[in-house]
């Protein structure tokens, strides 16, 4: 009886804690992993992107906590963030993870977003912050 007696207080003790976990959602997060902010590097530039939190999954294929990677290249201002990203990125709708770019000498910036499987940024918005590189 002591036995089931703890049980069942550790069920009930859980109970609360799992409903706020099931609740919560991981802060999700895109980053460039390369080449780093300030680096000077020749062309072509290879970019390798990073993501916590969620999954990369190919554009059209619809997996809960997953999206395909946007590289903004000197943009001056964010896409809108309420429609599909269309040419405002380059587009890696094959679940890429890397890239390589050509780019002429001089400072640029690069900036990834996440979008899902409709090229729809996530809401909220998975976003890097923006790096600055120069192109020797």
């Amino acid at each position: 009886m002591r036995i089931f007696r703890r049980l069942i207080i550790g069920v009930v003790l859980l109970i609360p804690l799992n409903s706020v976990w099931a609740g919560s959602e991981h802060k999700a997060s895109v980053y460039i992993i390369s080449p780093q902010e300030g680096a000077t590097v020749s062309s072509p530039v290879t970019v390798r992107f990073g993501l916590r939190g969620m999954g990369v999954a190919p554009a059209g294929v619809e997996r809960k906590n997953t999206g395909h990677h946007h590289l903004l290249i000197d943009a001056a201002q964010l896409p809108p963030l309420d429609q599909p990203l269309g040419s405002a990125a380059k587009h890696f709708g094959g679940g890429q993870t890397e890239t390589e770019i050509e780019l002429t000498p001089g400072k640029h910036t690069l900036q990834l977003i996440l979008g899902d499987h409709n090229h729809q940024p996530h809401n909220p918005p998975v976003i890097s912050e923006p790096i600055t590189i120069t192109v020797e």
